[in-house]
Protein backbone atom coordinates (compact mmCIF):
# COMPACT_ATOMS: atom_id res chain seq x y z
CA UNK A 1 0.00 0.00 0.00
CA UNK A 2 1.14 3.73 -1.09
CA UNK A 3 1.59 6.60 0.60
CA UNK A 4 0.60 8.65 -2.21
CA UNK A 5 -2.67 6.54 -2.62
CA UNK A 6 -3.68 9.30 0.25
CA UNK A 7 -2.69 12.29 -1.51
CA UNK A 8 -5.42 14.78 -2.25
CA UNK A 9 -5.65 18.61 -3.55
CA UNK A 10 -6.49 21.15 -0.88
CA UNK A 11 -6.92 24.75 -2.38
CA UNK A 12 -4.67 27.15 0.76
CA UNK A 13 -7.98 29.00 1.40
CA UNK A 14 -9.71 26.11 2.83
CA UNK A 15 -7.04 25.76 5.70
CA UNK A 16 -9.02 27.39 8.87
CA UNK A 17 -6.94 30.03 10.41
CA UNK A 18 -9.25 30.33 13.18
CA UNK A 19 -12.29 27.98 15.19
CA UNK A 20 -15.70 28.79 14.93
CA UNK A 21 -17.48 31.11 17.22
CA UNK A 22 -19.67 29.25 18.59
CA UNK A 23 -17.46 26.06 19.06
CA UNK A 24 -20.43 23.88 17.86
CA UNK A 25 -21.49 26.18 14.73
CA UNK A 26 -18.87 24.79 12.84
CA UNK A 27 -20.33 22.29 9.94
CA UNK A 28 -20.47 18.49 10.12
CA UNK A 29 -20.03 16.15 7.03
CA UNK A 30 -22.09 12.76 8.38
CA UNK A 31 -20.52 9.84 6.02
CA UNK A 32 -22.94 6.70 6.07
CA UNK A 33 -20.41 3.61 5.65
CA UNK A 34 -23.07 1.15 5.18
CA UNK A 35 -24.72 2.59 1.78
CA UNK A 36 -21.72 5.64 1.24
CA UNK A 37 -24.31 8.65 1.46
CA UNK A 38 -22.86 11.87 2.72
CA UNK A 39 -24.83 14.71 4.71
CA UNK A 40 -24.11 18.11 5.40
CA UNK A 41 -25.05 19.17 8.94
CA UNK A 42 -24.10 21.69 11.72
CA UNK A 43 -22.02 20.35 14.52
CA UNK A 44 -24.50 20.90 17.30
CA UNK A 45 -27.09 18.09 15.48
CA UNK A 46 -24.13 15.44 16.31
CA UNK A 47 -26.87 14.38 18.76
CA UNK A 48 -29.57 12.89 16.18
CA UNK A 49 -27.05 10.37 15.35
CA UNK A 50 -26.10 9.06 18.99
CA UNK A 51 -28.70 6.74 20.63
CA UNK A 52 -29.60 6.40 24.55
CA UNK A 53 -26.76 3.93 25.93
CA UNK A 54 -24.25 5.20 23.40
CA UNK A 55 -20.94 6.28 24.75
CA UNK A 56 -19.08 8.94 23.85
CA UNK A 57 -15.11 9.06 24.70
CA UNK A 58 -13.22 12.37 25.13
CA UNK A 59 -9.51 12.84 25.18
CA UNK A 60 -8.91 15.15 28.12
CA UNK A 61 -5.45 15.82 27.62
CA UNK A 62 -4.19 19.81 27.70
CA UNK A 63 -2.07 21.43 25.73
CA UNK A 64 0.97 22.94 27.36
CA UNK A 65 2.97 25.88 26.35
CA UNK A 66 5.47 23.80 25.15
CA UNK A 67 7.43 26.31 22.99
CA UNK A 68 10.01 28.35 25.07
CA UNK A 69 12.61 31.11 23.13
CA UNK A 70 15.78 31.98 24.58
CA UNK A 71 19.37 31.91 23.75
CA UNK A 72 22.57 29.89 24.05
CA UNK A 73 24.88 31.69 26.81
CA UNK A 74 27.91 30.84 24.79
CA UNK A 75 27.26 32.89 21.70
CA UNK A 76 23.83 34.74 22.46
CA UNK A 77 22.12 33.07 19.50
CA UNK A 78 18.51 32.74 19.50
CA UNK A 79 17.48 29.07 20.14
CA UNK A 80 13.70 27.67 20.04
CA UNK A 81 13.00 24.55 22.37
CA UNK A 82 9.35 22.31 21.94
CA UNK A 83 9.16 20.54 24.96
CA UNK A 84 8.01 16.66 24.00
CA UNK A 85 7.85 14.63 26.94
CA UNK A 86 8.39 15.30 31.08
CA UNK A 87 11.31 12.78 32.36
CA UNK A 88 10.84 13.33 35.84
CA UNK A 89 10.40 16.75 37.99
CA UNK A 90 13.43 19.08 36.13
CA UNK A 91 13.97 16.99 32.66
CA UNK A 92 12.38 17.42 29.77
CA UNK A 93 13.24 15.14 26.29
CA UNK A 94 12.89 18.74 23.73
CA UNK A 95 13.48 19.33 20.26
CA UNK A 96 16.09 22.45 20.00
CA UNK A 97 16.16 24.56 16.63
CA UNK A 98 18.44 24.71 15.36
CA UNK A 99 19.84 21.68 16.82
CA UNK A 100 23.45 21.60 15.36
CA UNK A 101 24.13 24.53 17.51
CA UNK A 102 23.23 23.37 20.69
CA UNK A 103 25.68 20.27 21.67
CA UNK A 104 25.24 18.55 25.78
CA UNK A 105 26.95 20.97 28.25
CA UNK A 106 25.37 23.98 26.75
CA UNK A 107 23.41 26.15 28.65
CA UNK A 108 20.16 28.17 27.17
CA UNK A 109 19.03 31.06 29.14
CA UNK A 110 15.14 31.90 28.66
CA UNK A 111 12.58 34.33 30.12
CA UNK A 112 11.95 34.48 33.51
CA UNK A 113 15.02 33.51 35.27
CA UNK A 114 14.87 30.02 33.66
CA UNK A 115 17.77 28.05 33.17
CA UNK A 116 18.24 25.03 30.73
CA UNK A 117 21.31 22.64 30.93
CA UNK A 118 21.80 19.97 27.63
CA UNK A 119 22.85 16.71 29.21
CA UNK A 120 22.41 14.18 25.79
CA UNK A 121 21.26 14.11 22.47
CA UNK A 122 18.68 11.43 22.06
CA UNK A 123 18.06 8.91 19.27
CA UNK A 124 15.46 10.63 17.89
CA UNK A 125 17.77 13.76 17.59
CA UNK A 126 16.23 15.60 20.48
CA UNK A 127 17.81 16.89 23.54
CA UNK A 128 17.60 16.10 27.08
CA UNK A 129 16.87 19.03 28.98
CA UNK A 130 17.63 19.47 32.67
CA UNK A 131 15.95 22.75 33.83
CA UNK A 132 16.82 25.15 36.68
CA UNK A 133 13.73 27.75 37.49
CA UNK A 134 13.48 30.51 40.68
CA UNK A 135 9.92 29.28 41.22
CA UNK A 136 7.44 25.66 40.14
CA UNK A 137 8.32 24.72 36.84
CA UNK A 138 5.02 24.25 35.39
CA UNK A 139 3.86 27.69 36.68
CA UNK A 140 6.71 29.87 34.94
CA UNK A 141 6.03 27.14 31.39
CA UNK A 142 2.63 28.49 31.73
CA UNK A 143 3.85 31.89 32.08
CA UNK A 144 6.56 32.13 29.54
CA UNK A 145 6.13 29.56 26.78
CA UNK A 146 3.64 29.76 23.58
CA UNK A 147 1.16 27.54 22.07
CA UNK A 148 3.14 25.31 19.66
CA UNK A 149 0.27 26.04 17.05
CA UNK A 150 0.95 23.67 13.53
CA UNK A 151 2.72 25.48 11.02
CA UNK A 152 -0.09 25.58 8.60
CA UNK A 153 -1.95 27.82 11.14
CA UNK A 154 -0.24 31.24 10.47
CA UNK A 155 -2.76 33.43 12.89
CA UNK A 156 -1.58 34.93 16.08
CA UNK A 157 -4.70 32.98 18.67
CA UNK A 158 -6.84 35.36 20.00
CA UNK A 159 -7.06 33.19 23.34
CA UNK A 160 -4.90 30.29 24.34
CA UNK A 161 -7.93 28.71 25.16
CA UNK A 162 -9.34 28.18 21.31
CA UNK A 163 -6.83 25.81 21.30
CA UNK A 164 -7.94 23.89 24.50
CA UNK A 165 -10.87 21.96 24.58
CA UNK A 166 -13.69 23.09 27.30
CA UNK A 167 -13.11 19.52 28.79
CA UNK A 168 -9.13 20.05 28.62
CA UNK A 169 -7.57 18.65 32.60
CA UNK A 170 -4.38 16.77 32.33
CA UNK A 171 -1.46 18.73 30.89
CA UNK A 172 0.94 16.95 28.49
CA UNK A 173 0.03 17.88 24.57
CA UNK A 174 1.79 19.50 22.09
CA UNK A 175 -1.28 19.50 19.97
CA UNK A 176 -4.74 19.73 20.76
CA UNK A 177 -7.03 16.89 20.19
CA UNK A 178 -8.90 18.70 17.34
CA UNK A 179 -11.85 16.56 17.04
CA UNK A 180 -13.41 17.87 20.79
CA UNK A 181 -13.07 21.45 19.93
CA UNK A 182 -16.01 21.31 18.48
CA UNK A 183 -17.85 20.48 21.88
CA UNK A 184 -19.94 23.59 24.52
CA UNK A 185 -20.14 22.63 27.63
CA UNK A 186 -23.86 22.91 26.67
CA UNK A 187 -23.87 20.29 24.00
CA UNK A 188 -22.13 18.02 26.25
CA UNK A 189 -24.92 18.31 28.99
CA UNK A 190 -27.47 18.08 25.98
CA UNK A 191 -26.00 14.85 24.78
CA UNK A 192 -26.09 13.63 28.40
CA UNK A 193 -29.63 14.23 29.03
CA UNK A 194 -30.46 12.24 26.28
CA UNK A 195 -28.72 8.94 28.11
CA UNK A 196 -25.32 9.53 26.41
CA UNK A 197 -22.70 8.39 28.99
CA UNK A 198 -19.84 10.90 28.20
CA UNK A 199 -16.27 9.22 29.76
CA UNK A 200 -12.58 10.37 29.33
CA UNK A 201 -9.02 8.83 28.58
CA UNK A 202 -5.58 10.41 28.30
CA UNK A 203 -3.73 10.34 25.33
CA UNK A 204 -0.84 12.92 25.27
CA UNK A 205 -0.22 14.04 21.75
CA UNK A 206 3.59 14.47 20.55
CA UNK A 207 5.26 15.77 17.80
CA UNK A 208 4.41 12.84 15.93
CA UNK A 209 1.26 14.54 15.18
CA UNK A 210 3.20 17.04 12.86
CA UNK A 211 5.84 14.98 11.24
CA UNK A 212 4.88 13.79 7.49
CA UNK A 213 5.35 10.11 6.40
CA UNK A 214 8.61 9.54 4.78
CA UNK A 215 8.03 5.80 3.95
CA UNK A 216 6.77 5.58 0.20
CA UNK A 217 5.06 2.41 1.45
CA UNK A 218 2.53 3.11 4.06
CA UNK A 219 3.94 -1.03 6.06
CA UNK A 220 7.24 0.69 6.38
CA UNK A 221 6.09 3.66 8.49
CA UNK A 222 6.87 3.36 11.98
CA UNK A 223 4.59 5.38 14.55
CA UNK A 224 6.08 7.93 17.32
CA UNK A 225 4.95 6.63 20.86
CA UNK A 226 2.44 8.28 23.30
CA UNK A 227 1.49 8.05 26.73
CA UNK A 228 -2.23 7.13 27.47
CA UNK A 229 -4.66 5.73 29.95
CA UNK A 230 -7.99 4.24 29.89
CA UNK A 231 -8.97 4.72 33.42
CA UNK A 232 -11.61 2.16 35.17
CA UNK A 233 -14.42 3.78 34.96
CA UNK A 234 -13.84 4.86 31.05
CA UNK A 235 -13.17 0.87 30.06
CA UNK A 236 -16.07 -0.39 31.99
CA UNK A 237 -18.64 2.06 30.64
CA UNK A 238 -17.54 0.90 26.73
CA UNK A 239 -17.56 -2.37 27.66
CA UNK A 240 -20.93 -2.16 29.17
CA UNK A 241 -22.13 -0.67 26.03
CA UNK A 242 -20.39 -3.26 24.21
CA UNK A 243 -22.52 -6.11 25.65
CA UNK A 244 -25.27 -4.33 25.22
CA UNK A 245 -25.58 -3.39 21.59
CA UNK A 246 -24.94 0.14 22.12
CA UNK A 247 -22.26 2.28 20.42
CA UNK A 248 -18.64 3.34 21.41
CA UNK A 249 -18.51 7.12 19.37
CA UNK A 250 -14.62 7.92 19.91
CA UNK A 251 -14.08 11.52 19.73
CA UNK A 252 -10.87 12.03 17.61
CA UNK A 253 -7.93 9.15 16.87
CA UNK A 254 -6.39 9.96 19.75
CA UNK A 255 -9.35 8.09 21.43
CA UNK A 256 -9.22 5.68 18.86
CA UNK A 257 -5.95 4.53 19.35
CA UNK A 258 -6.66 4.51 22.77
CA UNK A 259 -8.72 2.43 22.92
CA UNK A 260 -8.30 -0.14 20.35
CA UNK A 261 -4.40 -0.02 22.35
CA UNK A 262 -6.29 -0.87 25.53
CA UNK A 263 -8.33 -4.10 23.92
CA UNK A 264 -7.41 -6.89 25.34
CA UNK A 265 -7.72 -10.12 22.92
CA UNK A 266 -7.07 -13.02 25.19
CA UNK A 267 -10.54 -11.77 27.73
CA UNK A 268 -12.38 -9.84 24.62
CA UNK A 269 -12.62 -6.87 26.46
CA UNK A 270 -11.35 -3.16 26.88
CA UNK A 271 -8.39 -3.29 30.23
CA UNK A 272 -7.86 -0.12 32.35
CA UNK A 273 -4.48 0.54 31.44
CA UNK A 274 -1.51 3.54 31.55
CA UNK A 275 1.19 2.60 29.23
CA UNK A 276 2.57 4.09 26.27
CA UNK A 277 1.25 3.11 22.44
CA UNK A 278 2.72 3.14 19.49
CA UNK A 279 -0.06 1.94 17.03
CA UNK A 280 -0.45 2.36 13.94
CA UNK A 281 -4.04 2.01 12.43
CA UNK A 282 -4.43 1.68 8.80
CA UNK A 283 -6.36 0.33 6.18
CA UNK A 284 -6.94 -3.81 6.83
CA UNK A 285 -7.16 -2.93 10.87
CA UNK A 286 -9.65 -5.00 12.35
CA UNK A 287 -11.13 -2.95 14.83
CA UNK A 288 -12.27 -4.31 17.74
CA UNK A 289 -13.74 -1.33 19.82
CA UNK A 290 -15.04 1.44 18.16
CA UNK A 291 -18.37 1.65 16.36
CA UNK A 292 -18.84 5.30 14.91
CA UNK A 293 -15.86 7.80 14.72
CA UNK A 294 -15.77 11.99 15.29
CA UNK A 295 -12.80 13.33 13.53
CA UNK A 296 -11.65 16.69 11.64
CA UNK A 297 -10.63 16.61 7.98
CA UNK A 298 -6.54 16.04 8.02
CA UNK A 299 -3.78 16.59 5.91
CA UNK A 300 -2.69 14.91 2.46
CA UNK A 301 -0.83 11.62 3.37
CA UNK A 302 -0.83 11.41 7.32
CA UNK A 303 -1.16 8.97 9.73
CA UNK A 304 -4.74 10.65 11.05
CA UNK A 305 -6.05 10.23 7.14
CA UNK A 306 -4.77 6.68 7.25
CA UNK A 307 -6.57 6.01 10.08
CA UNK A 308 -9.93 7.09 8.99
CA UNK A 309 -9.68 5.38 5.78
CA UNK A 310 -8.86 2.33 7.60
CA UNK A 311 -12.06 3.32 9.55
CA UNK A 312 -14.14 3.73 6.37
CA UNK A 313 -13.57 2.55 3.05
CA UNK A 314 -10.69 4.76 1.59
CA UNK A 315 -12.62 5.47 -1.56
CA UNK A 316 -15.32 6.42 0.35
CA UNK A 317 -12.99 9.00 2.62
CA UNK A 318 -11.81 10.40 -0.70
CA UNK A 319 -14.89 11.24 -1.88
CA UNK A 320 -15.90 12.25 1.16
CA UNK A 321 -12.99 14.52 1.02
CA UNK A 322 -13.68 15.94 -2.38
CA UNK A 323 -17.40 16.61 -1.55
CA UNK A 324 -16.54 19.06 1.38
CA UNK A 325 -13.35 20.63 -0.98
CA UNK A 326 -16.17 21.57 -3.23
CA UNK A 327 -18.50 22.56 -0.71
CA UNK A 328 -16.07 24.82 1.33
CA UNK A 329 -15.60 23.20 4.09
CA UNK A 330 -13.25 24.41 6.46
CA UNK A 331 -9.72 21.66 6.94
CA UNK A 332 -7.29 20.97 9.43
CA UNK A 333 -7.09 21.50 13.15
CA UNK A 334 -9.30 24.60 12.89
CA UNK A 335 -11.82 23.45 10.72
CA UNK A 336 -14.81 21.43 10.27
CA UNK A 337 -15.83 17.98 11.23
CA UNK A 338 -16.46 14.81 9.87
CA UNK A 339 -18.81 11.79 12.18
CA UNK A 340 -18.33 8.29 10.32
CA UNK A 341 -21.22 5.96 11.04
Amino acid sequence: MRVSDFDYELPERLIAQFPAEPRDTSRLLVVHRADGRLEDRVFSDIGDYLSEGDVLVLNNTRVIRARLLGRRRKTKARIETLLLRSIDEDRWDCLVRPGRRVRPGDIIDYEGGLVGHIESVTEAGGRIVRFEAPRPLEDLIDEIGQVPLPPYITRELDSPDQYQTVYAKHRGSVAAPTAGLHFTHSLLETLVNKGIRVVEITLHVGLGTFRPVSTENVEEHRMHSEVYEVPADAAAAVNEAREKGHSVVAVGTTSVRSLESAWDDRVGRVLPVQAETDIFIYPGYRFRVVDKLLTNFHLPKSTLLMLVSAFADCELILRAYRHAIEDNYRFFSFGDAMLIL
